[in-house]
């Protein structure tokens, strides 16, 4: 399987210039942002909440705040629980948490590239 671009938490810092987040506000704040989304990418890549949280030295009752937080505010789930099997359950995203990723991931090259351009006019 081929290795996956990861996205650490904190982003690069340019020596000079613009720099800005974004993120995708919700009926209870914030629904997505870069941190999320990163949660997001490493419950794909552990199947496990918990997993993903130690990646990101984050607490399991934190990232299953955010994650339940995220499935209140969206029109559909975005990660759901795996039962039984050989190997126990675990946690998957569903195919709106995929669309979810990728759609953050474009808002985020597209603000990237505004910075720029506009960084551009100084």
């Amino acid at each position: 399987m081929p290795k996956k671009k990861k996205h650490s938490c904190k982003e690069q810092k340019s020596s000079a210039g613009f720099r800005g987040r974004i993120w995708i506000d919700g009926s209870e704040g914030t629904f997505l942002g870069y941190g999320r989304i990163v949660l997001l990418e490493r419950i794909r890549e552990y199947g496990s909440i918990t997993k993903a949280a130690k990646s990101m030295e984050m607490s399991y009752r934190h990232a299953w705040e955010l994650v339940d937080s995220i499935n209140r505010q969206s029109g559909k789930p975005i990660v759901e629980a795996v039962t039984g099997g050989r190997g126990g359950g675990g946690t998957r995203l569903t195919e709106e948490g995929e669309k979810a990723i990728k759609l953050f991931w474009k808002f985020h090259a597209d603000f990237q590239d505004f910075l720029k351009s506009e960084e551009k006019k100084l």
